[in-house]
């Protein structure tokens, strides 16, 4: 049975998606290129109505009022201790994510899906744009010299979403309940504050034999166990 590579499920709704996305990519580039790039959304009306028939029910619960206000200082607050700043958007009920999602996998098929990434987290998080606009999605085409429209209507295609449905389905597969979110073998990691253990995992995996270092015989490493509330919101969207 062949081993699952290294994924990282993104989002590019959430706010430490992004700040994941800016680790991952400045300071473990070595990972970022190991690694599987795999989407995450809240899907539309139709395309939730499609898994529906498979009987298929992503685990996402909607976040409370509490909990969003919460993730606004939170957010601003990590970003301002990277020496970032954020423009943070207005969502709306109407707020479509299929729109910008099933354009990364538009991007992807050209090679640019990572530039594409790139390209609507400075809209969303530095610019505050609506990033489910399509005419926001068409200047990103137009600004990486793809088809702006082909782009910017994605979720029309009746083939593109069906490739955006697999993404889901894969999504409930490996029961991705948050994002960021990293898997490496058997091990999840849920949350931007995460990140460091997926790197140091895919990176001692990657070591040849015998070069990793002999742990201290006085520390018992299934003794330690993380601190405080797992329930972080470092996981949100």
């Amino acid at each position: 049975m062949a081993v699952k590579p290294p994924r990282w499920y993104f989002s590019l709704r959430s706010p430490y998606s992004w700040l994941a996305y800016r680790e991952l990519t400045e300071n473990a580039p070595d990972v970022a290129d190991a690694v599987e790039w795999r989407p995450y959304w809240e899907p539309d009306e139709e395309s939730a109505r499609l898994l529906a028939q498979e009987g298929i029910r992503l685990p996402y619960v909607p976040m409370s009022k509490e909990k969003h206000l919460y993730i606004l200082q939170d957010a601003k607050r990590l970003a301002t201790e990277r020496g970032l700043s954020i423009a943070w958007p207005l969502d709306t009920a109407a707020t479509n994510w299929d729109v910008s999602h099933l354009a990364y996998l538009v991007a992807e098929d050209a090679g640019r899906g990572r530039d594409f990434i790139a390209a609507v987290y400075r809209a969303r998080w530095e610019r505050g744009m609506d990033v489910s606009d399509r005419a926001t999605i068409a200047a990103i085409g137009e600004e990486l010299g793809l088809d702006s429209q082909v782009l910017a209507n994605a979720a029309d295609d009746p083939g593109v979403r069906r490739r955006g449905l697999e993404a889901l389905r894969l999504v409930a597969r490996d029961g991705v309940f948050g994002v960021p979110f990293f898997i490496h073998r058997h091990d999840k990691f849920w949350g931007s504050d995460r990140l460091s253990g997926f790197i140091a995992s895919v990176r001692a995996q990657a070591e040849p034999a015998g070069t990793r270092p002999v742990p201290d015989p006085e520390v018992q490493p299934d003794l330690l166990v993380p601190a405080g509330d797992a329930g972080h919101a470092g996981g949100c969207g």
